[in-house]
């Protein structure tokens, strides 16, 4: 049979059963939902949990659900297509495929010790290996990094210029994996150091904006700070602008708010573009590592940070990052030991083999909500940079941003879960090595009281049937608990809580209060808003250390 001629019989072509162009609904009339419908479903929500009055139209649910962030920044509660109207940046992650699985080892001094430890994270299915401690230091490389293959595993140091330059001694010839970076402070650049890098086609500078998270900025102060020292560096670096930007990497810390994360990320690219633009670059890429947030981990209930981690490296990996580090869970306890680590490492590994988070470039892209929340921090960035680049003092900016943060976290506004929420309070934490411990964790100061409990615990004080006072004494138990407070139901004790319903405290807490007064008890608090025969309440949205703090000084 030839190219022309044709088979007799068969079917005919179905022309008459396909759709015409564009006409191809997949939802069937019963599954269309408007917006009222929304509104109206969500308005039910919020009223059944008091958070709207029967009287309120169901279009008040926006204002209710769209959450503020630590920048001014509205958090819509449901993406919809006018979210992208009067966008002023672009710009998508470019990396395809998973991303560099970065592990983070602070070295010991002892090269055998540290050789190990490197080797069981390449090993365990590390690809890279971020090595802190060598300030100060040349290092034992030859020992430390005996049997690693530098051509297949990529080694980025902390900034040390002693160290760095021993590095590329002990490197020689060798192939370097271009992820390697030595580490350098872009604020103090080393030029001859830089020329050896780019001649070994490795980075030589680590823009670190976690400088900053750690001491409690917002995002957008971050997105600034780094913006600052990148330009900086850039204008120190003389006419050749893309080799200038081929030596930088950018940290970025990822934390659990999976959003804020996303966009912070992405709009951190569109920023870097435009500075590159603007500076005649021809380059408009940025390499990005992103590292779990340490101040969003909690030394109380430490396996709930495998959650917060999980939940952090996704919105790395969808926001593109080009690395990413999962600090182990059981970093706020001391040294991480191997189930840890192991852990750490695996995040990354079911991320991107079992859930396949890195098959899609930008997986986020085209998403109302995020496509908004991206524009808004870089258009907020862009007008912090300015000013910092005009002088203004960063500082005073971060010391607001975490005293408001710490407002948020003491009234129980910004829940941390295991520690000011659900707190075990008899738990056991797991030993470990002890290490220096220079970050202020969000919830700092809920770990102080519970490092120190409270010498009695607080009789509790039910009215009302088990059903009736269940609610409110399960509230003042976890709200005692996360100030290191036990309550009882027995015995004596100088502070009783009073817990039922509110119809029970006008019929019964007066006289309740009177007989706890003349058991003993020296101060009486009563669960929910305050009442005339009670000395402290406790509710929902109360400073929850300034009430643990009165509380405790009464059981002293």
């Amino acid at each position: 049979m030839t190219d022309q001629q044709t088979v007799e019989g068969g079917l005919a072509e179905p022309g008459d059963l396909e759709p015409d162009q564009g006409t191809l609904d997949l939802a069937a009339p019963q599954d269309r939902h408007d917006r009222t419908e929304w509104e109206a479903a969500a308005a039910a929500v919020l009223r059944k949990a008091r958070r709207l009055r029967d009287e309120d139209p169901d279009g008040d649910v926006w204002a209710r659900l769209t959450r503020t962030t630590l920048d001014g920044i509205e958090v819509s509660p449901l993406g919809t297509p006018e979210l992208l109207e009067g966008l002023t940046t672009s710009g998508r992650p470019t990396r395809t495929g998973g991303w560099d699985v970065r592990a983070q080892l602070t070295l010991t001094g002892d090269a055998e010790a540290d050789n190990r430890a490197v080797l069981a994270e390449l090993e365990g299915g590390a690809t890279s290996v971020e090595l802190r401690g060598t300030a100060g230091r040349a290092g034992d490389w030859a020992g430390v990094l005996d049997g690693v293959l530098l051509d297949l595993a990529g080694v980025v140091l902390d900034g040390d210029q002693a160290g760095a330059a021993a590095f590329l001694d002990h490197a020689e010839d060798r192939t370097l994996h271009p992820s390697t970076n030595l580490g350098l402070d872009p604020a103090s650049p080393d030029p001859a150091l830089a020329a050896r890098a780019a001649a070994a086609g490795v980075r030589a500078y680590v823009v670190d904006a976690t400088a900053v998270h750690d001491r409690g900025a917002s995002d957008v102060q971050e997105l600034a700070y780094a913006l600052k020292l990148g330009a900086d560096h850039l204008r120190a670096a003389g006419d050749d602008l893309d080799a200038a930007a081929r030596l930088l990497e950018f940290r970025y810390a990822a934390t659990d708010e999976q959003f804020p994360t996303i966009a912070k990320l992405r709009a951190a690219r569109r920023l870097w573009a435009r500075v590159l633009e603007l500076s005649g670059a021809e380059s408009r890429t940025q390499h990005q590592h992103a590292v779990t947030s340490r101040p969003m981990l909690s030394k109380y209930d430490p396996y709930v940070n495998m959650l917060r981690t999980t939940v952090a490296a996704f919105a790395a990996g969808v926001g593109g990052a080009d690395a990413v580090t999962v600090l182990p869970f059981d970093t706020p306890l001391g040294v991480p030991e191997g189930f840890g680590r192991r852990i750490a490492r695996n995040t990354s590994h079911l991320l991107i083999d079992e859930a396949h988070v890195g098959v899609v470039t930008d997986p986020a892209g085209g998403a109302y909500a995020v496509e908004r929340l991206t524009d808004d921090l870089a258009v907020a960035a862009w007008e912090l940079f300015g000013r910092l680049d005009g002088g203004e003092d960063l500082e005073p900016l971060i010391a607001a941003t975490a005293a408001e943060r710490d407002r948020l976290v003491a009234t129980r506004k910004r829940p941390i879960t295991g520690l000011t929420e659900f707190p075990a309070l008899g738990e056991e934490l797991p030993a470990r090595e002890p290490a220096p411990d220079d970050v202020r964790r969000y919830g700092a100061a809920f770990e102080a009281l519970r490092d120190d409990p409270a010498p009695q615990a607080v009789l509790l004080a039910p009215l009302g049937t088990v059903a009736q006072h269940t609610a409110r004494a399960t509230f003042a138990t976890n709200l005692l608990a996360a100030g290191g407070v036990a309550v009882t139901t027995e015995g004596t004790s100088p502070v009783a809580c009073v817990v039922g319903t509110d119809a029970a405290y006008d019929e019964e807490g007066a006289a309740l209060a009177e007989r706890l007064r003349e058991d003993g008890v020296r101060w009486v608090v009563v669960a929910g808003q305050p009442r005339a025969w009670a000395d402290d309440s406790a509710a929902m949205g109360v400073d929850a250390l300034d009430f643990l703090t009165r509380t405790r000084e009464k059981l002293a």
